[in-house]
């Protein structure tokens, strides 16, 4: 994308001499950005623009420009796309709006557009957008107002408004950015694009974005997880309600994705995710200026109390530490401080520390063994000097050979001192509780770099099998398999159910009882039954044949009279799992943009009561569908509480992993569910499944949107 953010000629085509108009500021900011290659500004009726002589029609120009601005009518876009193409572009950035964000006409107009760019190569970026600024090389492609300062941090917006806002508290606060790119529409250049260039980009040191919906989700992801092991992704991703979801819908014309999918596939790419614009500046503060911790082992030193135990409990809420010194580090305090001065971790220098003290305890804190990263705390006082702080500060920090942080509490007369600790790269923070934030997400994003490999296995099972369930229920013309019908994909699988079989009359249910054992269980067996329970269909620790017969007349006779609609096949006759057995949730939904989304938690009735789930997108490692176990809050009744025993965890891995693989090989399944899974400490039992099922092929056939 070289001729997009570093073009040696650019063009400006609706270009205007009339000052306030789009097409001015952008030439206008293109200039005061000191762009040092050739500019043609374009307009039909020529004249002088900026300074410029503008060319009436774009084959003036004469030869083939490395990137073309085009700030007309929407229904003059096209036209001038063409003669653009004729002429032999690079690139072309699009603000006019009116497109897919508007109406059909204009959707259509889009399609188009991205397919002419893509027949001949062209980096298109828009439309509906802002444009974009290389700070270090003099290109303000733009209509923003003010050129922001040099930096190392990328960012991209789907939002040209937030561009706006950002740009502008960015001059206020002296941020400054390497790339700045409005993304808009997407109609060519998306996230994924953004971050293969940021990804590559000397300039980048931090990579941010603001996003809507993501339109191609496994290139997201895939470009997100190289691009996570050279420098951190920072991203806000809105729409995480309905109500935002509908209005991310109206804002850019995209069909917002499941808030779960999105923070999974982050999750699983190494992008770290935040909620807040202020969050997400402040920790690409702390990433673009300060190198990764090695250790979560923090030393605070601070002039007041009640700030370090600020920074105390925000440890504590986090994955940071802070560790008791070594014996010649308090020793070497105890020298320089009062008796009744704070000796341990934080160190309280007390109220009346001056320049020195900071400087020393800097020195001597950071050269701890057990320390990997120092947050200084400064609380302003009568007789304090901040800038003899900053300074001593600086000083001190460059002795010590760890990341330091900063947490100047006071806003005024603190200026110097912030650019002093600007100038020497220590990020600066308002509150103890950013600046551990910042800390925390620095060290779990080393701690995500530096993980061994995922691994990756393919369990055996039969497809072909798999395959001609499928095909039967999409000839039926049916959607749902509920649980005697999906039993055959399950063991397909290789994933073990208890033994059952289907009885069609209250003998046939008592000889089958017999076969297996007593105990057993007897379900309602209907295809246009999902939940047995909304029938009350389920009966379990029937012991005899006489509970059998009557469970089976029972759950039938009421079934019929609730459903007199459904189809009854009969009933299935079950075998009573261990009363030791544990019920979790394994199932997966298939989302628009990122593909299968798995989930795990306990099942039965508590996934409704307490929603305790992990999610991840297939395909999953070993260690994602281990994380996935580990994650939900209910993760140690599995591991056995008060005596009990565990439950087999490679079992419960095995099924996620199982499912995960039909999850893959069927893009007809829209979702599948195993609910309950029977765990206890040595095997894992699918006790019920359903699944739906949908025609990917054929027009006109019930489409996911459709179940919705």
């Amino acid at each position: 994308m070289d001729s997009l953010f570093s073009p040696s000629s650019i063009a400006v085509v609706g270009a205007s001499s009339v000052s306030g108009k789009i097409g001015n500021t952008i030439l206008s900011n293109l200039q005061s950005a000191g762009y040092a290659g050739s500019l043609y500004p374009v307009n039909p009726r020529g004249g002088n623009v900026c300074g410029l002589e503008a060319c009436r029609k774009i084959s003036e120009i004469g030869h083939s420009v490395d990137l073309a601005v085009i700030a007309v009518p929407r229904d003059a876009v096209l036209g001038v796309f063409r003669e653009l193409l004729d002429l032999g572009v690079g690139s072309v950035v699009i603000v006019s709006a009116g497109f897919k964000e508007v109406d059909h006409e204009g959707w259509l107009m889009e399609a188009e557009l991205a397919e002419l760019a893509k027949e001949n190569n062209v980096n298109l970026l828009g439309p509906n957008c802002l444009g974009l600024i290389n700070s270090r090389g003099g290109v303000n492609a733009s209509f923003a107002t003010g050129n922001p300062h040099p930096g190392s941090m990328g960012f991209f917006s789907q939002s040209g408004a937030l561009c706006v806002a950002v740009l502008d508290w960015a001059l206020g606060t002296k941020i400054g950015f390497s790339k700045f790119v409005s993304l808009g529409n997407k109609a060519v250049i998306n996230e994924a694009s953004m971050l293969e260039y940021l990804g590559n980009d000397s300039d980048t040191r931090v990579i941010l974005g603001y996003v809507e919906n993501i339109e191609d989700g496994r290139e997201f992801m895939k470009q997100a997880a190289k691009v996570s092991m050279k420098k951190p992704v920072l991203m806000m991703k809105a729409g995480t309600t309905p109500a935002g979801a509908r209005a991310a819908s109206s804002h850019t014309g995209a069909m917002a994705g499941s808030d779960r999918a999105c923070d999974a596939a982050f999750r699983q790419s190494g992008v770290i995710r935040v909620d807040k614009l202020d969050e997400l500046f402040n920790l690409a503060k702390a990433f673009s200026m300060q190198e990764l911790p090695q250790g979560p082992n923090l030393g605070i030193v601070t002039n007041a109390g009640g700030p370090g135990i600020l920074a105390a409990d925000a440890c504590g809420e986090s994955v940071m530490r802070m560790p008791t010194f070594s014996p010649s580090t308090i020793g070497e305090l105890q020298r320089m401080l009062p008796g009744y001065a704070s000796l341990y971790n934080p160190v309280d220098l007390l109220g009346d520390a001056d320049a020195e003290s900071y400087g020393r305890a800097v020195r001597i804190v950071g050269h701890d063994p057990a320390i990997n990263s120092l947050l200084i705390i400064i609380a302003p006082s009568v007789n304090l000097d901040l800038t003899s702080v900053a300074k001593a500060v600086t000083e001190g920090m460059s002795e010590v050979n760890k990341p330091v942080f900063c947490c100047l509490m006071g806003r005024k007369n603190s200026d110097a001192a912030r650019d002093i600790f600007a100038e020497a790269g220590i990020p600066v923070y308002d509150f103890p509780k950013q600046a551990v934030r910042a800390m925390d997400c620095m060290y779990k994003y080393a701690v995500w770099k530096g993980r061994p490999p995922r691994t990756f296995i393919t369990p055996e099972h039969d497809v072909e099998a798999a395959r001609k369930v499928v095909d039967n229920v999409l000839r039926s013309g049916r959607a749902e398999l509920v649980e005697f019908q999906a039993r055959d994909i399950v063991t397909a699988y290789g994933l073990p159910t208890p033994e059952a079989d289907l009885a069609r009359s209250g003998d046939e249910a008592v000889s089958i009882a017999e076969q297996l054992g007593y105990p057993v269980v007897l379900k309602i067996a209907s295809p246009e039954i999902s939940h047995k329970s909304d029938v009350n269909g389920v009966r379990v620790g029937l012991s005899s044949a006489e509970e059998v017969r009557a469970a089976f007349w029972d759950i039938t006779a009421r079934t019929q009279r609730l459903r007199p609609d459904a189809y009854i096949a009969g009933c299935l006759v079950q075998q009573m799992a261990s009363p030791e057995s544990r019920e979790v949730i394994v199932g997966f939904r298939r989302d628009k943009q990122f593909g299968p989304l798995l989930m795990f938690g306990l099942g039965g009735v508590y996934v409704e009561i307490l929603k305790d789930i992990s999610f991840r997108l297939a395909p999953l490692s070993v260690e994602d569908a281990g994380d996935m176990v580990r994650e939900i809050r209910s993760y140690m009744l599995l591991k056995g509480v008060k005596g009990g025993e565990p439950v087999d965890f490679e079992a419960i891995t095995d099924v996620l992993i199982r499912m995960s693989c039909l999850a893959s090989d069927f893009p007809e399944i829209y979702e599948a569910e195993f609910n309950p899974v029977l765990v206890s400490s040595d095997e894992a039992l699918v006790a019920d499944a359903r699944m739906t099922v949908v025609d990917i092929s054929a027009e006109g056939s019930i489409q996911p949107d459709e179940l919705e």
